[in-house]
């Protein structure tokens, strides 16, 4: 199996303390419906950047859209936790004496995501997460990308005024992101084992709702197109796209052929293996042995068997409350973490 090839990069277990060993996936996020990245609140406009056009073209500045790494990795997260919930594999959390749930500074610090994805519970202990996203990044630029879409609610009788005449509030212009746009990203994971990878690569290709409104809208699909082992970080995102804009035909238009686009990116991606700390790439074969591996143990016949041998691999690190509550109150300085 081509897992096997990543065993000088992977962890045969968990452990607390880094070993410096690095997988890098390299993902190809393509909107399939209408999609919207923008910061807190309604009406503000999409997420965006101005940065060169590529590594060799830098003196023309282009403003591209960004999928922030939270609208990239929270999803995600929410994925995976609706089988580990749906498997009974959430722990009470000690702090609050509730099932472990996000953003509620209670963490059960036991759970499958809370090993891999990290966690900071105020004062209670802390996990660094294991999976670093970054900001992903358009390969067209936003004016290119983006749409406007005027939105109204009309009444009952079909109209936008009520019964007594009055003119409903409820129009205005919204920007979003047109189908068929792609975001190129490099995800990074530090010192997993193969269980994890294989929780982290299926978190990622089992998510297809991103963004606002995305019980409406948002719906993208993922491709892993390359994976990589290494010592040491590869190129960024941005690094990423760049290099493939340089490589693709030009002009570039919307819609853009995501086969072309498939190939420019494993034809930058190629050289990587050149770069400093990297010792290996999975061939195409490898990796398509890789996803056929990950959907197996996704399946429904192995899905149970393959999140609780996961789970289980925790239980030497688990601590119980009042261990960690000691622990916890015998560190003087505060520890930065991220989660």
């Amino acid at each position: 199996m081509s897992i096997n090839k990543l065993n000088p990069v992977l962890s045969a277990t968990y452990e607390n303390f880094p070993k410096g060993r690095i997988i890098t996936l390299v993902v190809l996020r393509t909107t399939h419906s209408e999609t919207i990245f923008r910061t807190e609140g309604s009406g503000e406009p999409m997420c965006s950047e101005f940065v060169p056009a590529g590594l060799e073209d830098k003196k023309t500045i282009v403003q591209r859209l960004v999928m922030t790494k939270r609208k990239q990795v929270a999803p995600e997260r929410r994925r995976g936790r609706e089988f580990l919930r749906a498997h009974e594999l959430l722990y009470t959390s000690p702090k609050e004496g509730a099932l472990c749930s996000l953003n509620t500074n209670a963490p059960c610090e036991m759970c499958v995501d809370c090993f891999l994805y990290g966690f900071a519970a105020g004062g209670g202990g802390a996990q660094k997460s294991r999976v670093w996203t970054e900001d992903a990044f358009s390969i067209l630029t936003t004016a290119q990308a983006v749409g406007d879409r005027t939105i109204n609610a009309i009444f009952e009788n079909g109209t936008m005024r009520d019964e007594n005449g009055k003119a409903s509030t409820a129009l205005n212009t919204s920007e979003y992101i047109k189908p068929g746009v792609h975001f190129i990203d490099v995800v990074t994971l530090k010192d997993v084992t193969a269980d994890e990878l294989r929780y982290v690569i299926g978190n990622i290709l089992l998510t297809s709702r991103y963004g606002a409104v995305s019980s409406r809208v948002g719906r993208m699909e993922n491709q892993i197109l390359g994976v990589f082992g290494s010592i040491a970080e590869l190129p960024s995102s941005l690094e990423l796209v760049q290099a493939t804009y340089d490589a693709l035909p030009k002009p570039l238009e919307h819609p853009f052929d995501t086969d072309d686009l498939s190939a420019a990116i494993k034809q930058v991606i190629s050289n990587w293996t050149n770069k400093r700390g990297v010792s290996m790439q999975l061939s195409e074969d490898e990796l398509t042995s890789l996803i056929e591996d990950v959907d197996r143990h996704w399946s429904e016949a192995e899905r149970d068997n393959f999140l609780k041998r996961l789970d289980k691999s925790y239980q030497p690190f688990r601590l119980p409350p009042a261990e960690k509550k000691g622990k916890g109150k015998s560190k003087k300085t505060p520890v930065e973490t991220e989660s």
